[in-house]
């Protein structure tokens, strides 16, 4: 294989890749934050209460899940993706059906450590006795979860995306359609309790976890002629005893636990300190509290995550190709590789996340209700997610290469600086202050992982930096066009009625997308990011 045909070949798995992770994170966001209009309104009075009680049990769990599943999925990919680069395919074996021992051990044990500890959790979140419950039905899913996430990790390794994708749309859809049917029959039809609502709207995770494993079932066993073909062409030469691969594999997950309980554990600190801050210095009741931590947590974040999907599929997709051609050393392709995953980062997380700033009010609207501080707390949230896409990715593209202390070192940083001005920028700020310090902190976290890529990858930043500059001016094209459509359908439509907002970003979304699709086809920058197909693309739309 010619140094070019390689390099396409590389370019062609990465964007493969990502497109069907991108595909399945989208549509899985995208249901989980479609939900949310008929279930919030459901709620009735309670809807703000009970979207605080969901987000606060979720954090929890998220934390819990991190824990139990002690990072092995992404060290998983990441060995896997080693030892193929070897041709070691009997190892790779080893090391998934170690991991689907451990992780199943692991679920259980902290499954029960959360249902036991579930009323000192749900009293130091602020949430009250009510919380317990809640939590309690999450632990079936912690239960579930790790050993699946294995299975993701091994396919993930082998950069056989298909089945994760598609297992992640089907635990999703599942999910959501127990969540809706739940919430309906317990809120209108027998007029019950939203706090019991909200229990059967969290065990949903553990239904949709149940079809997500029938998905990676079946493909285990579309793969088998496949794995025992390569089982054939195994080199042998690398041999491990049980305990030494066990050890490997909890050295390899230990940053994984760090850097993907990252997010949540800055989610873990808003939680812990918003609601006893603002009690400390505000007349606020416990209530209002918990409707402005739905404000500035809960609800934006069943938006803002489409955009840290868009990242998390990149980096997932990025990693194990990363860690093949640093097994091989390949510095040249691997300078390629870094470069084409941060600049398809910017490509795509840039005008997503100007769109949601452009489209905050009619948006809020769509999903909770006309509210300008609601509003205005998206504006900020869509900032932060840009700083949390670019952390997940950063801080992956550093694992691949072997320098996972760097980047857990780098996080602990960010970490320090956001608990240290948090409770000064809440008083100071109160529901703005918790996502300022979150971008401050990993803005110092994303700045030192940038740095420290370009040290020992030698990619070419220069040109990186100046795609990105070109993506940022096309994209301020993008929101002027876009920008004129939303003022236009202002003089026919309202963003205080759910349906007319509905419209308007749909109108206003569907120009800008459009436009700046056009604008980068037509000035070529597609088709340095996704090579020879995009002059299919701009054969097809008579661009030239």
């Amino acid at each position: 294989m010619t140094e070019k045909t390689q390099s396409l070949y590389l370019q062609e798995k990465m964007l493969r890749g990502s497109a069907w992770l991108t595909f399945s994170n989208v549509a899985s966001r995208l249901l989980g934050a479609l939900y949310i209009i008929p279930w919030y309104a459901w709620m009735g009075t309670h809807a703000k209460q009970a979207n605080s009680l969901f987000s606060m049990g979720y954090t929890i769990y998220a934390l819990f899940l991190m824990i139990s599943t002690a990072g092995i999925p992404g060290a998983i990919a990441k060995l896997i993706a080693r030892y193929n680069s070897m041709k070691e395919f009997r190892v790779s074996q080893k090391v998934l059906y170690r991991a689907l021992q451990l992780s199943l051990g692991l679920g259980i044990i902290f499954a029960g450590l959360m249902y036991v500890g579930a009323p000192w959790l749900a009293k130091i979140s602020g949430g009250g006795t009510v919380l317990v419950p809640i939590i309690r039905m999450l632990c079936f899913a912690l239960v579930t979860f790790p050993s699946m996430s294995v299975i993701r990790g091994y396919f993930q390794g082998n950069n056989t995306m298909e089945p994760f994708a598609i297992s992640q749309v089907a635990e999703q859809v599942i999910r959501v359609l127990y969540m809706i049917l739940s919430a309906f029959f317990i809120m209108q039809v027998w007029q019950g309790n939203y706090v019991t609502a909200v229990s059967q709207s969290t065990f949903a995770a553990f239904v949709g976890m149940l079809a997500s494993y029938g998905v990676l079932l079946y493909f285990l066993k579309k793969e088998a002629p496949f794995i025992r073909e390569r089982l054939e062409r195994s080199r042998d030469q690398v041999t491990f005893e049980t305990r030494v691969l066990v050890k490997e594999i909890v050295k390899e997950a230990l940053p994984f636990i760090v850097l993907g309980a990252g997010v949540t554990v800055f989610k873990l600190v808003d939680q812990v300190t918003f609601i006893a801050t603002m009690k400390n210095f505000t007349g606020y009741s416990h209530d209002q509290l918990l409707e402005l931590f739905s404000l500035f947590s809960a609800n934006p974040d069943k938006l803002t995550m489409v955009v840290v999907a868009i990242a998390t599929s990149i980096a997932l997709t990025g990693m194990p190709l990363i860690t093949s051609l640093a097994t091989q050393g390949n510095r040249h392709e691997l300078g390629k590789m870094l470069s084409l995953n941060l600049q398809l980062f910017v490509y795509l997380i840039t005008p997503a996340t100007f769109g949601l700033i452009l489209l905050a009010y009619p948006l809020n609207t769509v999903f909770y209700s006309a509210d300008r501080l609601g509003s205005y707390v998206l504006i900020e949230s869509a900032v932060a997610a840009l700083f949390i896409g670019l952390f997940t990715v950063a801080s992956t593209l550093l694992q691949g290469l072997d320098h996972d202390r760097s980047a857990v070192f780098y996080w602990l940083i960010g970490l320090i600086i956001k608990s240290v001005i948090q409770v000064p920028l809440i008083r100071v700020l109160e529901v703005y202050g918790p996502l300022l310090a979150t971008m401050l902190g990993l803005a110092v976290t994303c700045s030192l992982s940038l740095y420290k890529l370009r040290k020992v990858a030698y990619f070419d930043h220069q040109m990186t930096l100046r795609r990105s500059l070109l993506v940022f001016f096309v994209t301020m094209s993008m929101c002027a066009l876009a920008f004129g459509m939303r003022q236009l359908c202002y003089l026919f439509l309202t963003p205080e009625s759910g349906w007319q907002a509905f419209l308007i970003c749909l109108l206003t979304a569907s120009v800008g997308a459009i436009s700046y699709f056009y604008f980068t086809l037509k000035i070529r920058l597609v088709d340095r990011l996704f090579g020879p197909r995009a002059k299919v693309w701009r054969r097809r739309l008579k661009i030239r």
